[in-house]
């Protein structure tokens, strides 16, 4: 009897038509049965939010040939749980999410609708890894990226990255020839200075537009921000238990 192959799903925030999604989606097909179920539209910066104040709809698609697809009116989040509970029917063996178009490194995790969609499968116990390029363009070449998810996928099917974890994927815009591989590294403390421009609009009504300059103020060599400037896909192991342990034994009350 033949092995059967894994199940993979598929998601992302910037929408099931980005073009970050195509590559994913052409790279995991070679490692399993992919099935996708995306936004209907863009989600960036949706964080970990659910859908409960209106109805959710599911849609199929045809935009990924031979893919089961469906693009789903919710955030990154309800994708995957209903991808899990009525479109798959059961858990996957792996959930996919990405590839983001922008930097969910440091804490743009926090803010980020990609992680947070692998962030969700990961709660179910489904193993996950969040893919970014460090391109907002639309027509970024994901050429590297493509390149970057094989090598990650090879190094979790092979085992030299354990399989039942969750994983931050960062890759830097950098041509082939300049990538200098993989790198497992930490989180960097860094920070937004936002700046809330205020404008008026045609009625002189005054609105605002969130604006701001990223601040990376940790200078180690083992961050996920050190390993993208020098040129590294940068990987970072992610828990979502936020309890702060070094406080646990210290709080007396």
């Amino acid at each position: 009897m033949s092995k059967k192959k894994p199940v993979i799903l598929v998601t992302n925030d910037d929408g099931i038509t980005a073009k970050g999604i195509a590559a994913l989606v052409s790279v995991a097909k070679r490692f399993g049965e992919v099935v996708v179920v995306a936004p209907d539209s863009p989600q960036s910066g949706m964080g970990h939010a659910i859908t409960i104040g209106q109805p959710l709809r599911l849609k199929k698609s045809t935009i990924f040939k031979g893919i089961q697809a469906y693009e789903c009116s919710g955030t990154p989040v309800d994708c995957v749980k209903l991808a899990v509970d009525k479109v798959i029917g059961k858990k996957p063996d792996l959930c996919l999410s990405g590839v983001n178009h922008g930097s969910n490194s440091s804490i743009n995790i926090i803010y980020s609708g990609t992680m947070s969609a692998a962030m969700e499968a990961a709660i179910e116990g489904i193993p996950a890894v969040g893919f970014s390029f460090l391109d907002y363009g639309y027509d970024a070449d994901f050429t590297l990226s493509k390149k970057v998810i094989d090598q990650v996928l090879k190094n979790m099917f092979s085992g030299k990255l354990p399989m039942q974890a969750l994983y931050n994927v960062n890759i830097p815009k950098v041509s082939t020839q300049e990538y200098q591989g993989l790198k497992v590294c930490r989180q960097a403390n860094a920070k937004w200075k936002e700046n809330f421009v205020e404008r008026k609009d045609p009625m002189g009504h005054k609105y605002y537009w969130l604006t701001g300059e990223f601040k990376n103020n940790d200078r180690k060599k083992d961050t996920d921000e050190y390993a993208l400037k020098n040129n590294f896909a940068s990987v970072v192991p992610v828990q979502f238990d936020l309890t702060h342990y070094g406080l646990l034994n210290q709080i007396e009350l």
